[in-house]
């Protein structure tokens, strides 16, 4: 079966023909796993990090996977999101699947999870997608935002807050040279250049670059990942190293060590969506192993 129910029917199970597979919770439509091989690799590996500390039961929204932001990041800014928790309500909201799969030989197996806020979370009128697609050696990840209403804009913030499992100390990310950045570490959260050929999370790292070009590597000592985004021109570089993680109750201890979070999302400023539109934003990750990496 390329998607079966997980248990008590928290989510579904993707299943490539191949051996990739992914798990994604309908609670925040976050994909929790996702396993696949390169060359080389005899079994499919775990490209995800997910703390051992996550509450996995719909109580919190989960830590690590790829979590959904909207309709903003961090904290809320505007008076229409005051009443709303951190990141907004798709992270902890209950998404639904209508049971239809699309199986193609070449792109993989794909489902579509939806979700419509009610009166009580926004006066907006929108209506969510979450596209998920599993390739034999590709995850894809993509949010349809629709604006439902005939008459009123739709302003909205968007991310894909994705843990990449990976050794935080060794890791190198390029594509961020010369762009600038908000360093959310320092106080005043200061806009500087970054001047690094690579950028590395050897310190508390909460960075926000602007107008990326939306294709980015992430390399360590034996391998990596590459990151495609489409209708993200931000990113976000985050790991909370020693001293932040030990302020998150859901982090395991040195957790920290075992991931970055490389975040493509429309987040620098707003996005100014018209009535009766569709705006798409999404990411497709590809492992490599070290000798494809081009260190």
């Amino acid at each position: 079966m390329p998607v079966e129910t997980l248990t008590q029917n928290k989510g579904i199970r993707l299943t490539h023909p191949k051996g990739a597979s992914a798990e994604v919770l309908f609670y925040g439509a976050t994909v929790i796993s996702w396993k696949s091989k390169v060359d080389g690799d005899s079994e499919p590996v775990e490209r995800l990090f997910v703390t051992s500390k996550a509450f996995l039961d719909g109580s919190k929204a989960v830590r690590g996977g790829i979590p959904v932001v909207f309709p903003f990041f961090g904290a809320p800014t505007r008076p229409e999101h005051s009443k709303l928790p951190q990141h907004g309500y798709a992270r902890t909201a209950t998404w639904t699947w209508d049971g239809q799969t699309v199986m193609d030989n070449d792109a993989g197996v794909s489902v579509k999870l939806t979700y419509k806020p009610d009166a009580s979370l926004t006066e907006d009128d929108v209506e969510l997608a979450y596209v998920m697609t599993l390739a034999e050696h590709q995850l894809s990840t993509n949010l349809h935002v629709k604006n439902a209403s005939s008459t009123k804009p739709l302003a909205f913030q968007a991310l894909l807050h994705t843990y990449i499992r990976a050794p935080s100390k060794s890791i190198h990310i390029s594509g961020l040279s010369q762009l600038n950045y908000i360093d959310k570490t320092q106080s005043g959260a200061p806009r500087i250049l970054e001047q690094r050929a690579t950028v590395d999370v050897l310190k508390f790292t909460d960075f926000v670059y602007e107008d990326g070009p939306q294709e980015y590597k992430i390399t360590w000592p034996d391998g990596g990942m590459n990151i495609k985004a489409i209708g993200f021109k931000d990113v976000v570089v985050w790991n909370p190293n020693a001293e932040a993680s030990a302020k998150l109750s859901d982090m395991e201890e040195g957790g920290w060590e075992k991931f970055v979070c490389v975040e493509p999302g429309y987040v620098k400023e707003f996005f100014d969506l018209v009535p009766g539109q569709t705006w798409i934003g999404g990411q497709t990750l590809t492992p490599f192993k070290a000798s494809n990496s081009q260190l």
